[in-house]
């Protein structure tokens, strides 16, 4: 598979699995370091439209705000501290992630809505969990007060705001999954 490469001011849905779908978060402090990586690292260099961390696998959607190759050097450092410190905590050695990080890019606002949507109805899919209590998605930041990292107004927009944005998430999505399956 050859990789998009990654392009300034462009969206991307960034994704990765853990080799053979080996677990890459054990338990929720595995997800909160994470997130918290993914931040010190990247927090300046990439917009964050929406996130969603799975037991095996991760999603994000994202604009760089930087070139690319100051932003894949970036993920390559964020991935390279969340492996050392997960595979320090649980005393394993080796890759966590399969080779290289996927990216497919939105060719369009249709399809970047439906990515948004396809990331925060996974735990949904996946699980049989309701997405809107899902406490690692993104989903979260984009309906509650609180101040947040992610484009929360941006996205909004995109949706035609707040009332459209969950009307459009408690729909039968069904399609996303025939569709965009990105895994």
């Amino acid at each position: 598979m050859k990789l998009e490469v990654l392009e300034k001011d462009s969206y991307y849905h960034i994704y990765n699995r853990g080799i053979n779908g080996c677990l890459i978060f054990e338990n929720d402090e595995n997800k909160s370091f994470f997130l918290k990586q993914l931040s010190k690292y990247l927090y300046d260099k990439i917009s964050i439209f929406g996130y969603c961390l799975m037991d095996n696998h991760f999603h994000l959607v994202i604009r760089l705000n930087e070139e690319e190759q100051i932003v894949t050097q970036a993920f390559s450092n964020f991935l390279n501290s969340y492996v050392k410190a997960f595979n320090k905590e649980i005393d394993r050695t080796g890759s966590l992630f399969e080779k290289h990080f996927k990216r497919i890019k939105p060719n369009d606002e249709k399809y970047l809505k439906q990515l948004i949507l396809y990331v925060h109805l996974n735990p949904k899919h996946h699980l049989g969990l309701k997405f809107e209590d899902y406490k690692y998605s993104s989903y979260q930041a984009f309906i509650s007060n609180k101040v947040t990292k992610v484009e929360k107004d941006e996205v909004l927009k995109l949706f035609g705001g707040f009332e459209n944005f969950i009307f459009c998430h408690n729909q039968k999505n069904d399609f996303l999954t025939e569709k965009y399956t990105f895994e």
